[in-house]
């Protein structure tokens, strides 16, 4: 699949599969002073059998946002601005329950924990910090690789049966591209360990500036373990991630820049940056994870 293909994509401003992720339907909670929330995670959104790391982080802000803002309404500006994710378990798409807890409510700094559950067990938990959106220009920022705004003629798609599509289904829900002179692994050679791609949402999850954001949260986890220019493939359990949410993206493409400091031998950190079309840096992530079982 070449970028020039999009002209024809079906999608329409209805099309909004990443809403469907978000859309959580309360039930009654299980113990006192908590919410608890149903919803659906499609196999859209999973790598290889199991759900995507980063969309079960934004499907579980959304949930403690939902919980926040039912216990205050006052509260409706703030933003989920920081996420610690745990990963227990790894869930198998369909239907799942997410479980909210308050920890704080001021009026700078709200605090919130939520577990996502499936099966009746805690799979991912996640503590959240809430605060106000940057609205302004920043001060600084600090320069990173120069990269187009959009994906050019000859960047890899994820569509169903191609070499990433097959394993990583996101592009079945999204607009997703991997850039190729990043991407060495590809041709089975070997290069810096540091990979960058695009990702559009469709147009009715852009439509939605709430939804926009939490898909700029999960896009924060969209690239592949920069180890593998390394030669290291295979899953890379994730030990530890944290997602900052800096700002709600403009409507567009979504540039991604995984970099990484050290791969050590049993692991390695991958620092993701995700920029919008203006060039604003509207999310950001870091995580430690498990070097790959494949190894050179």
């Amino acid at each position: 699949m070449t970028t020039e293909s999009l002209a024809g994509s079906p999608a329409t401003t209805t099309d909004a599969p990443f809403s469907r992720v978000c859309a959580l339907t309360e039930t009654t909670a299980t113990a006192p002073d908590t919410g608890r929330y149903a919803g659906v995670i499609d196999d859209i959104w999973t790598i290889g059998k199991k759900v995507h790391g980063g969309t079960m982080v934004a499907a579980s802000a959304a949930a403690a946002a939902n919980w926040l803002r039912a216990r205050d309404p006052a509260l409706a500006e703030m933003a989920p601005v920081a996420a610690s994710s745990d990963f227990l378990g790894a869930p198998d798409a369909g239907p799942v329950e997410y479980e909210v807890r308050i920890r704080k409510i001021g009026r700078q700094i709200c605090l919130a924990d939520t577990t996502l559950i499936q099966g009746e067990r805690g799979l991912v938990r996640t503590a959240f910090t809430f605060s106000r959106l940057d609205d302004a220009e920043p001060v600084h920022v600090a320069a990173f690789e120069e990269m187009p705004t959009e994906p050019p003629a000859d960047a890899i798609g994820y569509e169903d049966g191609s070499q990433m599509g097959s394993i990583v289904h996101v592009g079945r829900g999204a607009d997703l591209f991997l850039d190729r002179a990043w991407s060495p692994f590809l041709a089975g050679e070997r290069g810096e360990p540091r990979l960058r791609l695009w990702i559009r949402p469709r147009p009715g999850d852009q439509a939605d500036p709430e939804v926009a954001a939490y898909f700029a949260m999960m896009a924060a986890d969209m690239s592949p373990p920069v180890p593998m220019n390394l030669g290291h493939f295979g899953w890379a359990p994730t030990v530890q991630m944290t997602t900052y949410l800096r700002r709600r993206p403009a409507p567009g493409w979504l540039r991604v820049i995984a970099t990484t400091r050290e791969v050590g031998n049993r692991m390695f950190d991958e620092d993701q940056l995700v920029i919008d079309a203006t060039g604003a840096v509207v999310a950001q992530s870091r995580q430690l994870a498990l070097i790959p079982a494949g190894r050179p």
